[in-house]
């Protein structure tokens, strides 16, 4: 499968309701626009969309990487739009188990928790908001968050973004109590 291009979105939080902010919060969103072999098509067999995923995961993550700092990244999601002309499926399959285990690889830490994602149809310039989550355990309310994106010029029709996104210190001023990072055990939910 081709790639047109690599679009990558880095915020860093300085203020938050008025707040200076203590500590490092910021996000990173890699998103990388495919074009689909079989828009329009019905194709039975997707493990070519599900094998390219893990290649995509591989190199979203490892500009994230290089980006933010391996240690830095404590939270993730993914995500993907599909262009009017594609299958949903198309999207989830490259967007599912291989890309996901990718992206755990390819950070080199555990990663104990499911990698929450969404997947949409839209055109250009549609907004697609990834959620996310805790690297090692979905209870941490801290990192409940959510990145938005956006790519001007796509998806096209017979193309596919596909997202991986990051956090570093959670939400800015969370206080919502509950489970912190510093209290793991296991997956945080058993």
């Amino acid at each position: 499968m081709d790639i047109r291009k690599i679009v990558t979105i880095r915020e860093r939080s300085f203020m938050e309701g008025g707040v200076h902010l203590q500590r490092q919060v910021g996000k990173i969103a890699v998103m990388a626009v495919v074009r689909d072999p079989h828009p329009g098509t019905y194709v039975e067999d997707v493990q070519a969309y599900i094998d390219f995923g893990h290649e995509l995961g591989c190199r979203l993550t490892g500009i994230a990487v290089e980006e933010f700092g391996r240690e830095q990244i404590e939270s993730f999601g993914k995500g993907a739009v599909v262009g009017a002309d594609c299958e949903l499926e198309h999207g989830a399959a490259m967007n599912h188990v291989r890309f996901g285990n990718a992206i755990r690889t390819t950070l080199g830490y555990p990663c104990k928790t499911i990698i929450p994602s969404t997947i949409t149809r839209g055109g250009p310039g549609a907004v697609l908001t990834v959620p996310l989550v805790h690297r090692e355990a979905n209870l941490v309310r801290s990192h409940f968050d959510a990145m938005t994106v956006q790519i001007p010029d796509a998806p096209a029709g017979d193309e596919i973004v596909v997202v991986a996104a990051f956090g570093c210190g959670g939400r800015p001023l969370s206080r919502l109590g509950g489970l912190s990072k510093d209290d793991i055990v296991g997956d945080g939910i058993r």
